[in-house]
């Protein structure tokens, strides 16, 4: 526990001592970046630097509805292209045509979708050619 600070010492000195006596005990030699430059240093001051912190240390990240179901396409598309079976692929491009489905029956929020469902059989195709199967 902190000890209180003592009558008649200035809070500077007080305080001062506090952290040279932290020191050499060793209390600050192993905190994480140790040794390190503050990380954002050279950039302008932004009020919202904690919150992108927070969400690039948990990677959280927030796109409209619409946006993020675009990536989430297209991250599908890149999956199912390099799935190790054919079962692979449709089972991804089924999940993800659902969403879009529904999508299109009620508009999401953003900006425009400019999505249709994957042609699950065609891309089947393409994956039996590239695999020899």
């Amino acid at each position: 526990m902190t000890e209180r600070k003592p009558p008649g010492v200035s809070f500077e000195s007080w305080i001062d001592k506090q952290i040279r006596e932290a020191q050499e005990r060793g209390d600050f030699a192993e905190l994480p970046g140790v040794g390190k430059p503050l990380p954002h240093l050279d950039q302008p001051y932004d009020e919202m630097w904690w919150v992108k912190d927070k969400m690039t240390r948990e990677s959280l990240s927030y796109l409209p509805p619409s946006l993020a179901l675009r990536k989430e396409a297209e991250e599908a598309d890149e999956a199912a292209a390099n799935a190790p079976t054919e079962a692979a692929l449709r089972r991804i491009l089924t999940a993800v045509n659902e969403k879009i489905r529904a999508a299109l029956r009620t508009p999401l929020e953003g900006p425009p979708l400019r999505l249709t469902p994957f042609d699950i059989d065609a891309r089947a195709r393409a994956w039996r050619e590239r695999h020899g199967k």
